[in-house]
C-alpha cells in the first residue's frame, strides 16, 4: 500500500486509487440507500433529494479548507483523517436506521449524512495531488482516470451490498459493516501509506486568482449542470426503476452498480485515449470530455422511453459518458492550476459541481412527484447540453 512520495510509478498510483474505492463506497452507500430511506422514514421525492443535498453541503463547505490542508501539510494527513470522518458518518447512518435515542430520526440521518459529505471533501484535493506526483511521466490523465475508477468502482461495490439483502440482511447494519471497514483501512494508511509534502503554511486559497483565469471560471460554470446530473441521476436511479418498472430493489441496485462500472470503464478509457491525443494534457482532456458530455446529453432524452434491456443500455451508456468523465474534467482543471495551486483549482471545479448536486436533486424531486420523471430527465438534458456547449467553448479559446 505504500507509496514513495518521491517517485513515479503505477504502485503508487494504485495505492490512491484504492483509498478512492474505501471512501467512495462510503460516501455513495448513501445514494444506493435512498429508496430504503423513503420507505423507512415515508419521505417524499423533495425529502429524498434533501438527504443528497445535505451530504452534498457537507461535502462543499469543507472544500476549500482542505484543498488548504492539502497545499499546506501534504495528501497523508487528509487522506488518514477523511476515512476516519467517513466511518463516523456511516456509523451515524447505520444509528439513524437502527431506531437509536436521538439518531433514529430523519434529522438523525441528515446529521450523519452532513458528516459524511463533510469528511469526503477531503478526497478529491487529496487524491489528485497524491496521483500528480506518482503518475508515470507522459501517463497523467490515464492515472487520473485510473484513480477516479476508486469512485466509480466504490459506488458499485456500495450499490451491490446495501441493496441486496442476501448480503447483509437491512440497511443498518450493511453502513456499521461499512463504518468498520472504513476505520480499519484508515489505521492501515496511517501506518503504510507515505505521503507528499506541502508548503508547511496554511492559506486561504486565492479565490481572484482562480476566477481571473477564463477557462478554469468555464470549467467551472460548466461543472455545475454536470455535478447536478451526476449527484440527481445516482441518488434517484434506484427509486425510479422501482416506480417505472416492476423490478425489485436488488435489481435497481444492480442497475446502479452497473451505471458505475461503465464510469469507470469511461474513466480508464477517456483518460487512455487523451493520453495519446498530440499537444497538451489541457487541450486533450477537453477533447475527450466533449464527446463524453455530448453523449450524455443525448441519453437524457432517451431515459424515459428506454425499457427492458434497452433501459440497461441506457444507464450503462450514461455512466460511460456522465459518470465516466470526472476524470478528464479533474485532469483538465490541475493542468490549468497555477503553479502550487492545484488543491485549491480541485476545490474551485469541485464546488460548482456540489453546487449543482446541492440545488438540484430536491428539485428534481418535486418535479418527479408533481410533473412526471420524464420532465425531470429532460430538465437534466438540457443542463448537460448547456456543459457540451461551455467545454467546446474552452477548447476553443484554449491557446
Amino acid at each position: 500500500m505504500s507509496a514513495s512520495a518521491s517517485s513515479r510509478s503505477w504502485r503508487g498510483v494504485t495505492a490512491v486509487a484504492a483509498w478512492q474505492v474505501v471512501a467512495s463506497a462510503t460516501y455513495y452507500a448513501v445514494f444506493a440507500a435512498t429508496s430504503s430511506f423513503r420507505d423507512t422514514y415515508g419521505l417524499s421525492g423533495f425529502e429524498v433529494g434533501l438527504v443528497v443535498s445535505v451530504m452534498t453541503l457537507g461535502y462543499t463547505l469543507f472544500l476549500f479548507p482542505m484543498g488548504a490542508v492539502v497545499d499546506a501539510y501534504g495528501d497523508h494527513p487528509a487522506m488518514v483523517g477523511g476515512l476516519v470522518g467517513l466511518a463516523i458518518g456511516a456509523a451515524g447512518v447505520a444509528a439513524s436506521g437502527a431506531g437509536l435515542p436521538l439518531a433514529g430520526t430523519y434529522p438523525g440521518l441528515l446529521v450523519a449524512v452532513f458528516v459524511l459529505g463533510c469528511a469526503y471533501a477531503t478526497g478529491m484535493p487529496a487524491t489528485n495531488r497524491a496521483v500528480a506526483s506518482r503518475a508515470p511521466r507522459g501517463r497523467y490523465n490515464l492515472a487520473v482516470g485510473l484513480k477516479q475508477v476508486g469512485v466509480t468502482a466504490g459506488s458499485a461495490i456500495s450499490a451491490v451490498f446495501v441493496t441486496n439483502h442476501l448480503v447483509v440482511p437491512t440497511w443498518p447494519a450493511s453502513f456499521a459493516v461499512i463504518a468498520a471497514v472504513g476505520f480499519l483501512v484508515a489505521a492501515a494508511y496511517a501506518l503504510t501509506f507515505d505521503g507528499t509534502g506541502g508548503s508547511g503554511r496554511m492559506e486561504f486559497p486565492d479565490i481572484r486568482a482562480i476566477a481571473a483565469d477564463r477557462l478554469l471560471l468555464v470549467l467551472s460554470l460548466a461543472g455545475f449542470f454536470l455535478g447536478a446530473a451526476i449527484f440527481t441521476l445516482t441518488g434517484y436511479t434506484v427509486p425510479y426503476i422501482e416506480d417505472a418498472t416492476p423490478a425489485t430493489t436488488a435489481f435497481a441496485g444492480a442497475t446502479l452498480a452497473l451505471m458505475q462500472v461503465a464510469g469507470s470503464i469511461g474513466r480508464i478509457g477517456a483518460g487512455s485515449i487523451a493520453d495519446r491525443i498530440r499537444g497538451t494534457a489541457a487541450r486533450a482532456s477537453l477533447r475527450v470530455l466533449t464527446v463524453q458530455v455530448a453523449a450524455a446529453a443525448v441519453l437524457f432524452f432517451a431515459l424515459p422511453e428506454a425499457r427492458g434491456v434497452w433501459l440497461l443500455v441506457v444507464f450503462a451508456g450514461l455512466g460511460f459518458g456522465l459518470l465516466g468523465f470526472t476524470g478528464l474534467y479533474h485532469g483538465a482543471v490541475t493542468a490549468l492550476a497555477p503553479e502550487g495551486k492545484s488543491g485549491a483549482a480541485t476545490a474551485a471545479g469541485q464546488i460548482t459541481l456540489n453546487i449543482g448536486g446541492l440545488v438540484v436533486p430536491p428539485l428534481f424531486g418535486f418535479v418527479a412527484d408533481t410533473a412526471g420523471y420524464t420532465t425531470g430527465w429532460y430538465l437534466l438534458g438540457l443542463g448537460v447540453a448547456a456543459s457540451t456547449a461551455m467545454v467546446v467553448f474552452a477548447l476553443a479559446r484554449y491557446d
